[in-house]
């Protein structure tokens, strides 16, 4: 049996929408961070982004287990010598309740591109509204796995294929055998060699007539001094 590798035909995105009040930080973060990867999907690839979209509403009232409001703290660097500062939890969620639970789901996904490309499907909205009602996203209650329902269907294109052509008749005329070939090439070889002989009687013909009308001229010359 060869292994399922999902092709994006078999991707499906869906909406999800997350409320976090009264929601523990680290809880919240772990459901939504599984969405986003497509854990919750039996076609899942580490190396492929099968997740869904998720909406997370409330952020505000997200709260810390065991005291760790004021321990935890969050670091950031400016990238500049003693650029470093220290952010307790309980000043970031009062400031920036959004972007501190940006930061949790963050970390638990992929720190690659592929995990960026999961990222960009996440929106945190630190009060109950957000703009995505188009998208008519479903509720989900903390700790609830999304329901899957199969592979999207495809529906089947016509075949474009053209089709085949009848085979044109071959013609009736017999092919040249090989003897008749063979005798064609003997008789142009007949043919050059007659050439030749005939190149060199001529050339040969030519010096002979030179040395009779020598001999005639000398026996000119002979007869005039004789007289």
């Amino acid at each position: 049996m060869k292994t399922f590798a999902p092709k994006p035909r078999d991707i499906e995105r869906r909406w999800y929408v997350l409320d976090a009040s009264g929601a523990v930080l680290g809880r919240l973060a772990t459901q939504a961070a599984s969405i986003l990867r497509g854990k919750h999907k039996p076609i899942y690839a580490p190396h492929a982004d099968t997740g869904d979209h998720v909406i997370v509403i409330n952020a505000k009232g997200v709260t810390l287990s065991g005291g760790k409001e004021n321990k935890k703290v969050a670091y950031h660097h400016s990238g500049h010598p003693g650029g470093l500062t220290e952010t307790v939890y309980s000043r970031l969620l009062a400031k920036k309740p959004a972007f501190a639970v940006e930061k949790a789901i963050k970390g638990m996904l992929p720190h690659n591109r592929l995990g960026r490309q999961m990222a960009g499907k996440l929106r945190v909205y630190p009060g109950p509204d957000h703009k995505h009602e188009a998208q008519k996203p479903q509720p989900l209650a903390l700790g609830e796995v999304p329901p899957w329902t199969g592979l999207p269907e495809v529906p089947e294109e016509p075949s474009t294929r053209p089709e085949p052509k009848p085979a044109a008749k071959r013609g009736t005329a017999k092919r040249p055998t090989a003897k008749a070939s063979t005798t064609a090439k003997k008789a142009t070889a007949k043919r050059r060699t007659a050439k030749r002989t005939t190149a060199k009687a001529t050339t040969a013909k030519k010096p002979t007539a030179k040395k009779t009308t020598a001999k005639k001229t000398t026996a000119r010359r002979a007869t005039k001094k004789e007289t």
